[in-house]
């Protein structure tokens, strides 16, 4: 067995980042450790004294002391009475080889052992994106900057003090915790007009989760389902997980095509519809195709999912009713989510369950988390009991709108000619169509090189889109920097469409 002595070691492999938020002590072991797995440091050999490790390192002795209890603990060296500290020469021959990190790769036809679901997650989904170094006009966010954190932060601490130390067990009621479902309940009564009692709402982690519970409880693998076109991606892989068959339905300003839906698909199990709101094209569902479609539902034993992701942002006369207080036959399942309105790490949202539904839900959530986290949700109790809630949605609708308007009359005096702006009297964002024939994927690219983030309509679509467009969030956006985002998207779009221009001059020729 080599007996190396100290002074020959320069571990010059392992460089201390000072500025890093990993310990010091941390990354000496991770040093350590990845040198012991590439055979760096053989079976065997000793290492230099924690004295002498921290003389070279410039750090304290201790430092060192608690990287090698961290390798001692897990089996990486041992310590020898009298002889000093040791590569362990009993690790497995398994890990004595090369190693090196490599980046997450895809899989493909089933070149690992996964299960048909889990080939095709790896087949056809996108994993979360990165988020970008920018985001001017990135749709769905919500301006974080303006909620009363302040507020937050003084009911967050009374209740760090106050609450009883039982309810951070494993004792709270699946559903949720009892007051803020009967807060939830008590406010969409009156802003929502639902028909709901305490008992019907249980509490998801973000509207998301609601919807995978609720393909996975309404339905069988192959069952067909209707989904809006184009709409919400995460709708589309919450029914996907559930191996339901999607049957893209046309939407316009009227909402979703309900007769078209009963031609293409009359015994569809499911219908996902955001009826207040259409995302992406921010149409408002008539209430003609309302009564349509709940008749639809009653008569085929068909359940519908009403996603009513923003509701509260309308700018152009009151809310509306939910498509849930016009259901009498109870085939409405309601998702609702706090993201938008409060802030998106929160990740509190909600369903609200016709009542014969609510153990099913239960049972199957019970599955994949047991439960929301406690505090978050008693400290929104205390949030809306203070009135805390009412006043910041009417402050933050006068907000958006603001931005709204702002982001509007840049559009229409930059971009006219270019894009044609839809419906922007709700919400957080606004679609607008480009010419036909235009590349919406290209602007994106080019738009994004020039720091803005926009989303092709394109990417929403499962059938050929109508016209080319883009999805545009306003509601992040700073109303100072609006304009000259604006005149950006607008360079991005006319570069494109020259480009294509002289492309099809070329293949005239």
């Amino acid at each position: 067995m080599r007996d190396s002595p100290p002074h020959t070691f320069t571990l010059s492999f392992i460089h201390l980042d000072r500025e890093a938020n990993a310990p010091l002590y941390r990354q000496i072991y991770s040093g350590l450790r990845e040198a012991i797995l590439q055979r760096r440091l053989a079976p065997g050999v000793r290492l230099p004294s924690t004295r002498d490790m921290a003389d070279l390192f410039d750090v304290s002795r201790n430092t060192v002391v608690n990287a090698f209890e961290q390798l001692m603990a897990e089996g990486y060296v041992e310590a020898r009475v009298g002889s000093g500290t040791y590569v362990t020469d009993r690790l497995p021959e398994a890990f004595l080889q090369a190693y090196r990190s490599e980046p997450p790769v895809r899989l493909h036809d089933g070149v690992r052992t996964l299960s048909r679901r889990g080939q095709s997650f790896a087949r056809h989904y996108r994993s979360p994106a990165r988020p970008l170094n920018h985001s001017l006009f990135l749709h769905g966010r919500p301006d974080v900057s303006a909620f009363p954190f302040e507020t937050w932060a003084r009911l967050a601490a009374k209740r760090y003090r106050d609450l009883p130390r039982r309810l951070f067990g494993y004792s709270r009621h699946p559903a949720g915790y009892r007051p803020l479902r009967e807060a939830i309940a008590g406010y969409l009564r009156t802003a929502r007009a639902l028909r709901c009692e305490p008992e019907q709402i249980v509490i998801v982690s973000g509207s998301q989760e609601g919807l995978y519970l609720a393909g996975q409880v309404l339905l069988d693998p192959g069952d067909r389902a209707w989904i809006e076109d184009p709409g919400y991606m995460g709708a589309r892989s919450a029914l996907l997980c559930a191996d339901a068959e999607l049957c893209p339905i046309p939407v316009d300003d009227g909402g979703i095509d309900v007769d078209a839906g009963v031609e293409k698909a009359a015994g569809a199990r499911v219908a996902y519809v955001t009826p207040s709101h259409q995302f992406p094209l921010g149409g408002t569902m008539s209430l003609a195709r309302r009564s349509r479609l709940l008749q639809w539902s009653a008569a085929s034993d068909a359940w519908i999912l009403e996603d009513d992701y923003d509701s509260e942002f309308r700018y152009k006369g009151p809310p509306l009713a939910s498509l849930q207080g016009l259901d009498v036959n109870r085939r409405v399942i309601y998702a609702g989510t706090f993201s938008k309105v409060l802030f998106p790490a929160l990740r509190l949202g909600y369903l609200v369950i016709p009542g014969d539904l609510v153990e099913a839900f239960l049972v199957a959530r019970s599955v994949v988390h047991l439960n929301a986290p406690i505090f978050e949700q008693v400290v929104l109790v205390d949030f809306m009991d203070g009135g805390h809630f009412n006043t910041h949605v009417r402050r933050m609708r006068t907000h958006y709108q603001e931005r709204r308007d702002v982001f509007v009359e840049a559009a229409e005096r930059e971009l006219g000619g270019c894009l044609e702006l839809g419906p922007a009297d709700a919400g957080l964002h606004v679609t607008g169509w480009l010419p036909a024939g235009v590349d919406d994927e290209a602007v994106a690219r080019r738009a994004s090189e020039l720091g803005i983030a926009v989303l092709p309509l394109s990417r929403l679509c499962l059938a050929q889109p109508p016209r080319p467009g883009l999805v545009m969030g306003f509601g992040a956006a700073r109303p100072e920097a609006i304009p000259d985002g604006v005149r950006r998207l607008g360079q991005a779009i006319t570069e494109v469409v020259e480009k294509g221009k002289e492309c099809r001059e070329r293949d005239m020729l």
